[in-house]
């Protein structure tokens, strides 16, 4: 029997510099019943000048492996969309600072999709016996894509990181990765772009329909593929984009709303960082909780969309979250 990949650990980091709608009113031509109506975000958090992707990213991890504490970790996959440089990637020098030096290390960049197909990447690096623990990190600095400028684009972007420890074990186990379902469709390259920061493009519409229409494709062929129906979901987690877009997937899928979990509204997107900080968030505060049938969609630039679906397991007591630990 093929050997599944076990989520035994979660955290998350977020910088501690907010920026709430009030805030961006004084310098955008926009207001805070704008930019709540139509994305649901009320502040997000910005990463400082001094603190880089790598820094969220270990900060992430780190709270991950205390809550765990794993006997070795075998490879780390960062999906990001910022990393710290085109060359080399940020995956080694997080691997590096978090004592793994020699580990396999790489980045993986799908957009806000990101951390789903590096879910996929580390499950598929202990299905073929390559690693026994694999290290998935979403860890993203979008706040740093849009001109400043550009009111309908500069509301939506936060920072952030979140991770997740996978283990080999058996697909009956709670937090086994049920079947992952990924796609991608370059036609829609130019839908979300950047050539550097402070030049990010969206054509907010069309990605609205897209990102509903994918991830409801998506979520129900993972729903299938696990032998499931939408009925037994308890808790959707989606990527969060915006409110709108949460609402209308739950609605494509008939999720009822109070298993729709979201915390957009204090951190906004923070692209591949979105669920794992969601579930993190999620576990912390009791929202989600042991046994949970979890269904987890994004859509991103490429674009690129994922779905898939795991039982929520039980996992050890951590630090609140966003904080490192002392």
């Amino acid at each position: 029997m093929t050997p599944a990949a076990v989520v035994t650990a979660v955290g998350s980091a977020l910088p501690p510099g907010s920026v709430s709608n009030r805030e961006l009113t004084a310098r955008l031509d926009t207001t805070d019943e704008w930019i709540r109506s139509r994305t649901g975000i009320t502040r997000r958090r910005i990463a400082g000048a001094d603190q880089s992707t790598a820094d969220l990213a270990v900060r992430a991890a780190t709270r991950t492996l205390t809550s765990s504490e794993p006997e070795h970790v075998e490879a780390l996959v960062v999906a990001t969309t910022t990393p710290d440089r085109c060359c080399p990637a940020t995956a080694p020098a997080v691997a590096t600072r978090l004592g793994l030096t020699g580990t396999p290390a790489y980045d993986l960049a799908a957009g806000c999709t990101g951390f789903l197909y590096a879910l996929a990447t580390g499950a598929g690096l202990i299905a073929a016996g390559t690693a026994r623990t694999v290290l998935v990190i979403g860890a993203d600095r979008l706040a740093s894509l849009p001109h400043p400028d550009d009111r309908t684009t500069v509301p939506l972007f936060g920072d952030g990181a979140g991770a997740v420890l996978l283990r080999r074990g058996s697909t009956d186990e709670p937090g086994a990765l049920g079947p992952v379902v990924v796609g991608s469709d370059g036609t829609g390259a130019d839908l979300i772009r950047a050539e550097h920061p402070g030049a990010l493009h969206m054509d907010g519409a069309a990605v609205f329909r897209h990102a509903v229409d994918r991830m409801a494709t998506a979520s129900r062929q993972a729903v299938t593929a696990a032998g499931w129906d939408l009925a037994d979901i308890d808790r959707l987690v989606p990527h969060q984009a915006n409110s709108r877009i949460t609402s209308f997937v739950a609605r494509q899928l008939d999720v009822p709303e109070d298993r729709c979990l979201s915390n957009v509204a204090d951190v906004g997107n923070t692209g591949a960082a979105s669920i794992p900080l969601l579930l993190d968030h999620a576990s912390s505060d009791s929202r989600l909780k042991p046994g949970h049938r979890t269904l987890l969609t994004a859509f991103g630039a490429g674009l690129t969309w994922g779905a898939l679906t795991l039982t929520w397991p039980d996992l050890a007591p951590r630090p609140p979250y966003g904080r490192s630990p002392t």
